[in-house]
C-alpha cells in the first residue's frame, strides 16, 4: 500500500513537470509559414537566375524582400521569442536550421523536376508575391497549407 501510494505521487510529481507538446498559437505559425514563403521565393530567384528572364525575376525577388523586410524581421523575431519561451538553448541556430531546412525542401524540389521545368512552373510566385502589399503577405501566411506543415502544429486552444 505505500509503496503504491509512493509511486502514485512520484508519477503525479513527474506528470507536473514534464513540459507541455509544443504547438505554435497563430502568430507563431504565420511567422513559419511566412519564413519558409520567403526562403522558396529566395530559392526560385536563384534557382532561376540563369533561365531566360531569370535576372528580371531575381530582381522581383530582390524587391520583394525588401518590401517586406521589416515583417520578415518581425517574423524571426516571433519565432525567436517562442524558441526561448521553450527553453531553447541556441534560439538563432534553431531559426537558421529551419530556414535552411526550408530552403533545401524547395532546393531538392528543384533538382528532382529539373532546372527548366521547376522554373517554368514556380517562376509566378515570384511575380505575384512582389506584387503584395505585406498586409496582403500576411494573409497568405496565415493560411493552412495541407501538403507543408509547420515543424510545430498549430495550438487547438491559445
Amino acid at each position: 500500500m505505500k509503496k503504491t501510494i509512493l509511486s502514485a505521487g512520484l508519477a503525479f510529481l513527474l506528470m507536473q513537470s514534464a513540459p507541455a507538446a509544443a504547438c505554435y498559437n497563430s502568430l507563431q505559425f504565420e511567422a513559419e509559414q511566412g519564413l519558409r514563403i520567403h526562403s522558396e521565393l529566395m530559392v526560385i530567384g536563384l534557382t532561376c537566375i540563369k533561365m531566360p528572364g531569370g535576372q528580371r525575376l531575381y530582381d522581383e525577388y530582390q524587391e520583394f524582400d525588401a518590401n517586406n523586410a521589416s515583417l520578415m524581421n518581425d517574423y524571426s523575431e516571433i519565432l525567436l521569442r517562442h524558441y526561448r519561451d521553450e527553453g531553447m538553448n541556441h534560439p538563432q541556430k534553431t531559426l537558421d536550421a529551419l530556414r535552411t531546412r526550408m530552403a533545401n525542401n524547395i532546393s531538392r524540389m528543384a533538382i528532382d523536376m529539373s532546372t527548366l521545368n521547376f522554373c517554368q512552373e514556380y517562376a509566378s510566385h515570384i511575380t505575384k508575391a512582389a506584387a503584395m502589399s505585406p498586409g496582403t503577405v500576411r494573409r497568405w501566411a496565415e493560411q493552412v497549407w495541407p501538403d507543408m506543415t509547420t515543424s510545430e502544429p498549430l495550438c487547438t486552444q491559445e
